[in-house]
């Protein structure tokens, strides 16, 4: 095998660049990537842990994985915020005494050097919070689009997620930081920088006491090129009508923003701790509007949070209906240990559940049809992200999926697109 690896990444967009950090870490200390269809040296499972269902994915990879670690001796590593919850390192050690080693989301940098340690047993780091290593190597996919971390942790704690417990308090990165492997990769040729956070509105606040997002983005849309900025994710009380002013009056800027509503009901988001009501979140909708007209919006929509009762599931609905996002997320609660909702009473029945995120579901796919029609005619800036087929399959200022003619030279590009056509919610159109 050499000194192969393999990476499996389940989880948010977090977690895919983190797992382009360890990739980057291993590849530095002198593995290489091993074919799909061949066994590794060393196999890295980077996991979440938002969803039960994720754990149990992690726990049937491993069954299958020991077979290799039984065959070939591959090293096998888990990291990733499943190891973070309360517990769950001392007991994937004593369930998997194969593992060779258990990592915090604040430990991947160690992964190199503990490779060289020859221990026969499990070992694990997990720290509560780590430093932020900078100059981490990165081995990026071959894309338009790069993904950047401008802060980690959160501190809102929505009785539903466990993402505070196991990523920590909010850490924001020194913008000279951001600033400088921004530029970088513009000088590579990536023309989509995403940011991410868990909550990036907040961002700066731990540094220097207020949220510093609005000047950030302005900051980088003054770079030199051609390039889009896009972001994730907004906690709706937290974005303001600076961060809104600053992405419309700067063309680098995605007019797409999403903002996750999870209910529209008061009592229940009271309930999610979610410190805003439906009023004050139809105003964010109303501002975003009101300065990027032609703003695409998307939000995470939840149902049958504990006591969600049909009054609320209606006001979900009619949220939906009166904002009419251009896509739209939706999930059903479903309880995680460790949360404060998890043992609330008043658990709703599954079979309510699937009839309610079904309901939900089909209002948004009439909605997604409408807006799509209602494009038709219409002209964008489409950057070009995919080749397949003949065929080009691109994204508009507003964040809208087109898909048009075209060969693989102009991937990466930004072209003016005129929309033709319409199929349910898909848009199709023809280069200018």
């Amino acid at each position: 095998m050499g000194n192969t690896y393999r990476i499996i990444t389940y989880g948010c967009q977090m977690n895919i660049h983190e797992s382009e950090k360890i990739a980057g870490l291993l590849e530095n200390a002198g593995y290489t990537e091993a074919n799909e269809s061949d066994p590794a040296a060393v196999v890295v499972l980077n996991t979440c842990c938002v969803r039960e269902s994720a754990e149990t994915h992690v726990l049937g990879n491993l069954g299958a994985l020991k077979k290799q670690w039984e065959k070939y001796g591959t090293k096998i590593i888990v990291c990733g915020c499943m190891t973070q919850a309360n517990g769950t390192a001392q007991k994937l050690k004593e369930r998997c005494p194969f593992l060779f080693a258990v990592l915090g989301t604040h430990n991947i940098e160690r992964i190199p050097a503990l490779l060289l340690e020859n221990s026969k047993k499990t070992l694990v780091e997990i720290k509560e919070e780590g430093v932020m290593h900078e100059g981490t190597p990165v081995k990026r996919a071959k894309d338009v689009n790069a993904w950047v971390n401008i802060m980690y942790g959160c501190n809102n704690f929505c009785t539903y997620c466990i993402v505070p417990y196991v990523r920590g308090r909010e850490r924001s990165r020194e913008k000279e930081h951001i600033l400088a492997e921004i530029k970088n990769l513009i000088a590579s040729g990536y023309t989509q920088i995403t940011l991410l956070g868990q909550n990036v509105n907040s961002y700066d606040i731990d540094l220097h006491g207020k949220p510093m997002f609005a000047s950030l983005l302005s900051q980088i849309a003054d770079l030199d090129g051609t390039f889009r900025i896009k972001f994730m994710t907004s906690h709706p009380k937290d974005l303001d009508k600076d961060v809104v002013s600053v992405i419309a009056q700067s063309e680098k800027l995605s007019k797409f923003i999403h903002l996750p509503a999870q209910s529209g009901s008061d009592r229940v988001l009271h309930l999610m701790n979610r410190k805003y009501t439906r009023a004050e979140y139809l105003k964010k909708i109303d501002m975003i509007r009101e300065k990027i007209p032609n703003a695409g919006l998307s939000a995470d929509l939840m149902v049958g949070f504990p006591t969600e009762s049909e009054e609320d599931f209606q006001d979900t609905l009619s949220l939906a209906d009166t904002v009419r996002y251009n896509n739209l997320y939706t999930f059903i609660y479903s309880p995680r240990s460790g949360t404060p909702a998890a043992t609330m009473d008043g658990q709703i029945p599954l079979a309510d559940k699937k009839r309610r995120i079904q309901e939900l579901i089909d209002l948004q796919f009439e909605i997604g049809n409408a807006l799509a029609a209602e494009s038709v005619g219409k002209t964008y800036t489409v950057l070009a992200a995919e080749s397949k087929n003949g065929h080009i399959l691109g994204e508009t200022e507003c964040g809208k999926a087109v898909t048009f003619d075209g060969d693989a030279s102009l991937i990466g590009k930004f072209v003016r697109v005129k929309i033709t056509q319409s199929k349910n919610s898909k848009l199709f159109g023809e280069v200018l």
